[in-house]
């Protein structure tokens, strides 16, 4: 009879309740523990060692290899393995970045890594894959790493288990303002620039001496960041210290440069140094790209001649250019000047998220390496007391030798009886069966008893910096003393990089310098369609429109120009002309280019002229006079003027230069009367222009009475003098109007 098997099989789970919750609440719940995660495991950095969990596993895996600053380095694949094996559960990619990050000079101020091989570069060129290069530490990381063996900070277990890491790094550098940091979370994110180590020091130092010191004085001594790629710090000193003492706030960096004499009397600008984080490559693609826009007309051309420095070289159009208005022209349309931000948006020591000023930064930083101070001295203590109860154990044997031999010679268990004849310990009994007979010697007892006298030494001074916290501070500003030194701005390391300047005084930029002057017609068709086409003078029947559309506006103006777009819903929008899409097709929506509504329609299209006014009405006959640099926008979004409603809409806009207003109705009655009588306003729904029993206000214009209102009439304009039976007073219904209106009931 054959036997049957059967695949044994795991016992089976007992079935998971089913949880009656709402989905809103589970889903809640879920996507903060999330967020909480990715805020503190991942973006935000630690306040006392300025590192995201992946940075700290980095060096610390790293020390675990014995990449020290002084040995050989290792191949950064077998660092990486290391860290996603034991550290960090996520991808190698992740952490390879991370490690090149920390080894590149032009993105860390004080790199953590030295790196051997392709790491990138300031154009944005990529590093070799991690199989061939290969690293090690420097000695700022080691810094950072002292003591961690000396019960200096907490470990906690690995994400598997197996094995333990530090929560935190003993930090004997200030890393976090030192290297900065960036990161973005779920709805918070920090960025934090490098700042000068030697100047922290100092800043650190005073607070040691003055618990009570201000942001002001803190920022006497921290005048700003400090970039590793060098450039010129241009904010004002009053920005600079509220963004410290709000922990919020931005710094304007401009690129290094100076005029070099050619011959001839040509010069060109050389720039030496560019803002932070910006791409070389992208950068000079970026003004290359401009210059075929023809959009910096100052410059001729750019070249790139760096090699290990930067060097980046600039052609003017013409050897009369004010050097300084060509580079202001750059600066305000290229990345040679940045807003670099600040946001010490931080976890404190408790792992909490929130934004901190530069004095609780430091201080935090201050009360760290106090604890670890303690913590490595209670540690050292712990060594000492227990070497110097071995040592006591030791000088018991030497003046006992004869008797502790002939006890370890003819005991089975000698332990018990050595710790009954001498009165020893357990830990003392247990050293003296271990001893070498080679310590046997006299000398080698003349030598404990000097370790004995030294260890005692150095007991008294760990049990008196434990007991006293004045003493401590002065043990710490001494080490800030010798970072500082190691750190010196005389040292190619911690010389200052980026140049402190005042903010640039204004200089008047001519529009010409930014944009070319070039004759344009500016075409907007009745569905909306604009475009930008060359020349003047154009031939209305020459311009082609898609089909079922046609003609609307057609305004004659410069490139330099802006032109204001009034529309239904009552607001104005700003729009520059050499923004417009060319005239080659036929244009693009201008609803792409600003946000009109899609039930609104554009009213009219004017050039900007300083000191103009306008006179702006409402369907329901309401309007006022307003001036240009009240309805000049700023964004796309435009600006509100005439107030409106579902059932009135915007209906008319016309220039106000004239001694009398003249309004049509749709019920073909005319109004004239004086222009005093309309007021002047920003905003708001305004005046009754004229009153309407059937009917609502179709057009309004102003005009000089001397010369009579003139309207168009077919192909030609149409002047009235003979105007008296029209005339009243504003608000009144009027006449109908002459023979030979319009009959679109508009004046032109």
């Amino acid at each position: 009879m054959s036997r049957t098997t059967t695949k044994s099989r795991p016992p089976e789970e007992p079935p998971q309740p089913i949880l009656d919750m709402k989905l809103s609440k589970a889903m809640s719940e879920r996507y903060l523990s999330y967020a909480l995660s990715t805020i503190t495991d991942r973006a935000l950095p630690d306040v006392r060692d300025g590192m995201k969990p992946v940075h700290r596993r980095l060096l610390f895996a790293m020390r675990e290899l014995k990449l020290e600053p002084t040995l050989p380095p290792k191949k950064c694949a077998r660092v990486v393995g290391d860290v996603i094996g034991k550290f960090h559960p996520h991808g190698d990619t992740a952490v390879y970045d991370a490690l090149v990050r920390l080894a590149q000079d032009f993105n860390q101020r004080y790199p953590l890594i030295e790196g051997q091989g392709n790491f990138g570069n300031i154009d944005g060129d990529n590093a070799a894959a991690m199989r061939y290069t290969e690293a090690r530490l420097t000695e700022v990381a080691r810094l950072l790493l002292e003591g961690i063996d000396e019960d200096a900070v907490d470990f906690r277990a690995t994400y598997d288990g197996s094995g333990i890491e530090p929560a935190v790094l003993p930090a004997a550098f200030p890393n976090l303002l030192a290297n900065g940091a960036a990161g973005i979370a779920v709805g918070m994110a920090t960025s934090i620039p490098p700042h000068n180590v030697s100047e922290l020091c100092d800043a650190m130092r005073h607070m040691i001496a003055h618990p009570n010191a201000t942001i002001d004085k803190l920022v006497g001594l921290v005048p700003g960041p400090d970039f590793p790629t060098g450039g010129v710090l241009v904010e004002g000193r009053p920005a600079i210290v509220e963004a410290y003492r709000t922990g919020r706030g931005s710094f304007r960096l401009r690129a290094a440069w100076e005029k070099e004499e050619l011959k001839q009397g040509t010069w060109q600008i050389v720039v030496t140094q560019i803002p932070y984080q910006v791409q070389k490559s992208r950068l000079i693609e970026k003004i290359a790209e401009q210059l075929s826009l023809r959009k910096l007309p100052l410059l001729d051309d750019i070249r790139d001649e760096s090699a290990d420095d930067v060097r980046l070289i600039l052609v003017p159009k013409s050897r009369n250019v004010d050097p300084a208005v060509l580079m202001e022209s750059l600066f305000r349309a290229t990345e040679l000047e940045v807003k670099v931000p600040l946001n010490l948006n931080i976890l404190d020591k408790d792992g909490v998220p929130r934004v901190m000023d530069l004095r609780e930064a430091l201080q935090s930083y201050l009360d760290h390496r106090q604890d670890v101070l303690v913590r490595r001295s209670k540690y050292k203590l712990e060594h000492i007391e227990s070497r110097l109860e071995v040592l006591a154990g030791y000088l018991i044997a030497y003046l006992n030798l004869d008797k502790v031999i002939h006890i370890i010679r003819t005991e089975d268990e000698p332990k018990p009886k050595l710790m009954k004849a001498f009165g020893l310990t357990d830990v003392q009994a247990e050293a003296i069966l271990n001893m070498r007979l080679r310590s046997l010697r006299k000398l080698e007892e003349m030598e404990i008893k000097g370790e004995q006298k030294d260890l005692s030494g150095k007991q008294a001074e760990l049990k008196k910096l434990l007991k006293d916290e004045a003493l401590r501070w002065q043990y710490i500003d001494k080490e800030l003393a010798e970072l500082k030194h190691k750190f010196a701005k005389v040292t190619k390391l911690g010389a200052r990089r980026t140049e402190l300047a005042e903010p640039p005084a204004d200089i008047m930029v001519p529009v010409e310098a930014v944009i070319e002057r070039e004759s344009v017609t500016v075409v907007c068709s009745d569905k909306g369609w604009v475009r930008a086409m060359k020349g003047h003078g154009l031939a209305h029947d020459s311009i082609k429109y898609k089909e079922g559309d046609e003609e609307k506006f057609v305004l004659e103006v410069e490139t330099t120009d802006k032109i204001l777009l009034f529309a239904s819903n009552g607001r104005f929008y700003t729009m520059g002309v050499d923004k417009l899409p060319g005239g080659r097709g036929l244009g693009e929506p201008v609803r792409l280019m600003i946000d009109l509504p899609n039930e609104a329609e554009i009213i009219g299209i004017v050039k900007y002229q300083p000191e103009q006014k306008f006179i702006v009405a409402a369907s329901d006959g309401r309007g006022f006079i307003v001036k240009t640099e009240d309805v000049l926008a700023q964004t796309r979004n435009g600006k509100q003027v005439l107030n409106v409603d579902e059932k009135v809409r915007a209906v008319a806009f016309s220039p106000a230069g004239g001694d009398h207003i003249a309004v049509i109705g749709t019920n073909r009655k005319l109004l004239l009367f004086p222009a005093d009588q309309v007021p002047e306003m920003s905003r708001g729904r305004g005046v009754t222009l004229q009153k309407y029993k059937d009917g609502q206000l179709s057009d309004v214009k102003t005009f000089n009475l001397t010369e009579g209102l003139v309207w168009k009439s077919g192909d030609r304009d149409r002047t009235e003098t003979d105007i008296r039976a029209w005339r009243g007073e504003r608000a009144q219904a009027g006449k109908l109007a002459p023979n030979g209106f319009a009959r679109s009931n508009r004046f032109s």
